[in-house]
């Protein structure tokens, strides 16, 4: 009663309110042995997703951990975890990060897995506290934590995260010395990932030798990160080198190796080149998959050359590989760019079809640019499925639906490019002035104009 008095006469009554409401939910829903808990954990697991996902108060946020009682052995408590810490990370609440994971590990009931430490270790690297992550590793031994290279590794990690290169060297030298931890091919793979994205990629090959002397055999992620980094530096005689290195090593050069290559040509506008190495990848009777002809695509979506993306899609469709939501997205987009909005409309079925919905501000480009070509039903199918099938932006829908207005009077930025800014009323308004002079209605638009 006393605490409900404070309440009711230090805050806003509305805000009160929500408080209680609130404090109601969590303990009402989250509490395993309530009356009204959720019939199973798996729901249970994604209504706490829901509430910390629109939470920002970190008093809030602490509180729906504890009630839940989230532990990293569950996939979705894992992201319950992420989600919580990443917001109250971006709101600069470090005190409540140190609060929800110190808690949770002295929580645990003994002997504590390493796996709590591992995944504490990542969440404060994902915060931005690295100093944190460090202090957890050293003090494993308090929580009567036993120490392993999965710790080591986790902490590597961390210094990826937070993109501290010089406090991962420091680390992959020392803590394996100072604790008797013996490096892993995932050890080795991460600080030679450090190398390479701080521009130290020649140092990885020291890495690999080392590997060679502790009999840990290398394998094609290890190499394709080598090759990542030296396509970044624009050191290809030592892209070759890695190659051959490959070969001496016994690790079979396939198509995950060349789809990397590909990934960093196209990164660098060079996705002709990409296409090309492709060709010769296929001449050698190796097979490209998804994710090669995905790469292509969103490569050349990015350069704007429409006809070559759409090229690399039929091919891809004709070759039985499956196109995922990214290349549906990237096409869409592009095709609007291009004023193909009915070729984008075939798309955007065949995407939604599969539950796959571009942005609301591509869509909204799509049905702008079909009203445009005098397709304004299909512009309201394409509106009333989105609506159907997403109910998060059904209001907005609502209210660009009742804008459309009949092709004629849109501005041409409006139409080929999706902007709608004050000069575009300008227009509409001029139109119908032009209208009520000449006595005709307009009903057609060039896009040659201008």
């Amino acid at each position: 009663m006393a605490s409900l008095l404070r309440i009711l006469t230090s805050e806003p009554l509305a805000h009160n309110v929500n408080q209680l409401r609130f404090i109601s939910t969590a303990s009402s829903l989250l509490t395993p042995d309530s009356k009204t808990s959720l019939p199973s954990n798996h729901k249970k697991s994604r209504h706490v997703l829901s509430l910390l996902r629109t939470e920002n108060n970190p008093d809030r946020i602490l509180e729906i951990c504890r009630s839940a009682s989230l532990t990293p052995n569950h996939h979705l408590h894992r992201v319950a975890f992420s989600v919580a810490v990443t917001t109250l990370a971006n709101e600069k609440h470090f005190s409540a990060v140190s609060h929800l994971l110190d808690g949770f590990i002295k929580s645990q009931p003994y002997p504590i897995p390493e796996s709590f430490a591992v995944r504490v270790i990542i969440l404060y690297g994902r915060a931005n506290m690295l100093d944190r992550s460090i202090q957890t590793f050293h003090d494993l031994e308090r929580y009567e934590i036993q120490r392993t290279v999965k710790s080591l590794n986790a902490l590597l990690h961390a210094c990826l995260m937070v993109k501290d290169y010089k406090e991962a060297k420091r680390i992959y030298f020392e803590i394996p010395r100072t604790y008797g931890i013996e490096p892993d091919l995932e050890t080795y793979n991460r600080i030679i990932k450090a190398l390479c994205e701080s521009n130290s990629t020649s140092s990885s090959y020291s890495i690999v030798a080392e590997m060679e002397m502790r009999r840990v055999k290398p394998r094609a992620s290890t190499f394709g990160l080598m090759i990542a980094g030296f396509y970044k530096e624009e050191k290809y005689d030592d892209v070759r080198k890695v190659l051959r290195l490959m070969r001496e090593f016994g690790v079979h050069v396939g198509i995950a190796t060349y789809n990397v290559m590909i990934q960093c040509l196209c990164e660098r506008k060079k996705t002709a080149e990409a296409k090309a190495l492709l060709c010769g990848v296929m001449s050698c009777r190796m097979r490209p998959n998804s994710v090669t002809y995905s790469l292509l695509i969103r490569g050349f979506c990015s350069e704007g050359d429409l006809d070559e993306a759409m090229d690399v899609f039929e091919v891809m469709v004709k070759s039985g590989c499956k196109p995922g939501s990214e290349c549906y997205f990237g096409l869409i987009r592009c095709l609007c760019e291009g004023g193909e909005f009915e070729t984008a409309l075939v798309l955007c079925r065949e995407s939604m079809e599969k539950n796959w919905v571009p942005s609301f501000s591509v869509m909204k480009w799509l049905v702008h640019g079909l009203v445009g070509g005098n397709k304004v039903d299909e512009a309201k199918e394409v509106i009333a499925q989105v609506k159907d099938k997403f109910s998060r932006n059904v209001d907005l829908w609502n209210e660009v639906e009742a804008e459309l207005l009949p092709h004629g009077y849109v501005s041409p930025e409006s139409l080929l490019h999706g902007l709608f800014l004050s000069a575009s009323d300008v227009f509409s308004f001029g139109v119908i002035v032009l209208e009520i002079v000449n006595g005709k209605r307009n009903r057609s638009f060039s896009s040659s104009i201008g």
